[in-house]
């Protein structure tokens, strides 16, 4: 992902609605759906999202409670 929107969401809330708010949001904002979702590796703590709409990575340049989502450049 070349580009994409960072996001901060440091509530006790799980991880998979984070991510479901993060996903809303870029909708909304531009207008495409993100497939990609990229966090740090301590937000993860085997409850890895599987839902399917969106590919979640661990990436340790995320800072803990940001969420950096976009759309994969190679899609």
């Amino acid at each position: 992902m070349h580009t994409g929107m960072l996001w901060f969401d440091n509530s006790p809330t799980a991880l998979e609605i984070k991510i479901q708010k993060a996903m809303d949001y870029y909708q909304k904002k531009f207008g495409r759906r993100p497939d990609l979702c990229l966090v740090h590796p301590t937000m993860l703590q085997d409850q890895t999202p599987k839902d399917g709409k969106i590919t979640v990575r661990a990436y340790r340049p995320i800072l803990p409670g940001h969420l950096w989502i976009g759309v994969e450049h190679n899609r």
